[in-house]
């Protein structure tokens, strides 16, 4: 009898095992292309709030397992629905997602899209941040599942309220937001609203082929890189302003502007320089890395 038990859970242990493997590799690969968006950014801006208040070595663990946990969630059912309502698009432009290789069905994305959405707003609540939850899951409806994607101005706004929202949670998971901040987030919150149809370059030809609006198809590609160029020339003079100054005249608040400005500069020279399709990925892809070393930015300066 004792054989019998031990077998049978040492059995349930595999399959348990090899189904946990299975749906991490799935999740990975509808998440893995926004990691640099929402798991980290969320992360290193927790890391600057808690270098603010800082506590032991415990506590720092425990907070960052809370922000893994909550990011990981952040980001899962808005990459889930998005995929679910772009299988045609994503044929197009991004064919190696899970739903166009058939690895998983769309009936099976939609069950975990649900049960995502229920996990998160079951750990805001646990970890006190529920109104960013709910904020957050309010745009993925707005964003995926209604039509909020298909015109350039609710596309970009629903995803400068997302960085609103995902940055406000982060510092909440620590302490309670100060006004430092929220100018913080403020200026994060419009750097993405106003730049971030960077991302929309790449994806120009399955946007039009499904009707999408975006703003290089609203307002033509050769215009519009002109402008997104300009805005990521500007940006290092809005981050000196109104970021770095208040943090005083020290060697790595010029250094923090010296990486920044690099960073965007670049940016702006790729937009205008390099039109493939490859380019304008690697190009958002930089800009994604200027989101995390702006947060980055913070621990040293706030």
């Amino acid at each position: 009898m004792k054989i019998k038990v031990l077998s049978t859970v040492r059995a349930f242990i595999t399959r348990f095992y090899r189904s946990f493997r299975r749906e991490a590799h799935l999740s990975w690969q509808f998440i893995g292309g926004d990691i640099s968006a929402s798991i980290i950014p969320g992360l290193l801006f927790m890391v600057a709030a808690w270098k603010t208040h800082p506590t032991d070595v415990l506590d720092f663990v425990l907070v960052m397992g809370r922000g893994i946990v909550y990011f990981l969630l952040y980001i899962v059912p808005f990459c889930v629905s998005n995929q679910i309502v772009g299988v045609e698009e994503d044929r197009i432009n991004k064919p190696h997602r899970p739903l166009v290789k058939e690895v998983v069905s769309l009936q099976g994305a939609k069950v975990r899209w649900v049960v995502s959405m229920v996990l998160f707003t079951l750990f805001g609540w646990w970890f006190g941040v529920l109104e960013w939850a709910l904020l957050w899951q309010a745009c993925i409806i707005l964003h995926n599942m209604s039509s909020g994607s298909k015109h350039w101005f609710t596309k970009n706004l629903f995803m400068g309220v997302g960085a609103f929202a995902q940055l406000a949670a982060a510092w909440q998971l620590v302490t309670p937001i100060t006004p430092v901040a929220w100018q913080w987030i403020a200026v994060l919150a419009s750097v993405w609203l106003m730049l971030a149809a960077v991302q929309d370059l790449r994806d120009i030809e399955g946007d039009r082929a499904i009707g999408r609006n975006t703003f290089p198809i609203a307002f033509g590609e050769t215009a519009s890189r002109v402008v997104l160029s300009l805005g990521f020339g500007l940006l290092p003079l809005v981050t000196h302003i109104i970021l770095m100054m208040p943090a005083g005249n020290s060697w790595n608040v010029y250094l923090c502007d010296v990486v920044l400005a690099v960073i965007s500069l670049s940016i702006a020279a790729r937009i205008v320089v390099y039109r493939s399709i490859l380019a304008d990925r690697k190009t958002y892809m930089l800009f994604t890395y200027w989101v995390c070393s702006v947060l980055a930015s913070a621990i040293v300066v706030i």
